[in-house]
């Protein structure tokens, strides 16, 4: 229960907050309150003091309805903020789906690559096979961010879930890299209903069968606010809640944008000996 990256080697028999940094001005979230680099350089120090096991940095809005951005673009949004925060000493995640972006990321030392495409650009593939220690999250995704929800058809979400999870990580374990450096993430809420997400949190602990750590992010999003009738601003209750849902169905990393609120759950979570993780991969453990 390891997570092979750049400079780490992170544990997770523990679980790990990845918080989330946007350098975007469309974010569903919190777009615009970090595009400028000195506010995400700054949001960064905040999350890591609050207790952020792992910085995720991305420029580009993957929104249901989001516009893609060109390349020169996202780089200008995001280079400058890796380049400060890899200073830090703290893992660091470069969100992204284009090829070039995370050559130009991992050149600079960054750790992981996340990528919602789950490297099915071309090119994307080699750009990971040519960096023998970085870290990757490999996540589910039924179309692109454009269109994702007209096209949220499935005859049974988990089983085509894990049927394309197991497809990427095979084209990426045959180009020679090894399974310790690779996390998988279900998607939730990329070209899925509501009842989708839901089917996936109930049956979640089934992927473990395909032998890697989850990595999930529930955190504000959409569903929640169908499940509670609550507007974005107001899903922490809602995001805590379904974090350590998943935390019980097995998930080893949570994506999230509260960071503080969700370690102090962690802790209370903790402290009562309850489960916080899977101590295996067996999905029948």
């Amino acid at each position: 229960m390891r997570w092979q990256t750049t400079h780490h080697r992170i544990d997770l028999t523990a679980p790990q907050v990845m918080g989330i940094v946007n350098t975007t001005p469309d974010s569903f979230s919190d777009g615009g309150q970090f595009a400028d680099a000195a506010a995400a350089i700054d949001h960064c120090k905040r999350l890591i003091d609050a207790g952020a096991d792992i910085l995720d940095i991305g420029g580009e809005s993957s929104r249901p309805g989001a516009v893609a951005v060109s390349l020169d673009e996202e780089r200008r949004r995001v280079l400058p903020v890796l380049d400060a925060v890899l200073a830090m000493g703290h893992p660091v995640s470069i969100d992204t789906t284009k090829p070039a972006l995370m050559a130009e990321a991992l050149a600079l030392g960054v750790d992981i690559v996340n990528d919602i495409n789950a490297l099915r650009l071309p090119g994307a593939l080699d750009v990971i096979a040519a960096h023998p220690t970085c870290g990757v999250c490999l996540m589910h995704m039924q179309g692109d961010p454009a269109s994702m929800q007209a096209q949220a058809r499935y005859a049974d979400v988990l089983t085509e879930v894990s049927a394309l999870l197991q497809d990427r990580l095979t084209a990426l374990t045959t180009r020679g890299v090894t399974a310790d450096r690779i996390v998988l993430d279900p998607g939730i809420g990329f070209g899925k209903t509501v009842e989708h997400n839901v089917e996936l949190l109930r049956r979640q602990r089934e992927l473990l069968a395909l032998g890697r750590p989850l990595l999930v992010g529930w955190s504000r999003k959409s569903t929640l606010g169908a499940l509670t009738g609550r507007v974005v601003g107001d899903r922490l209750a809602a995001s805590l809640a379904a974090a350590l849902a998943a935390l019980v169905q097995g998930a080893s990393i949570l994506r999230v944008h509260d960071v503080a609120a969700t370690v102090d759950a962690l802790k209370v979570w903790r402290a009562a000996g309850l489960p916080i993780t899977t101590s295996s991969l067996d999905p029948l453990q």
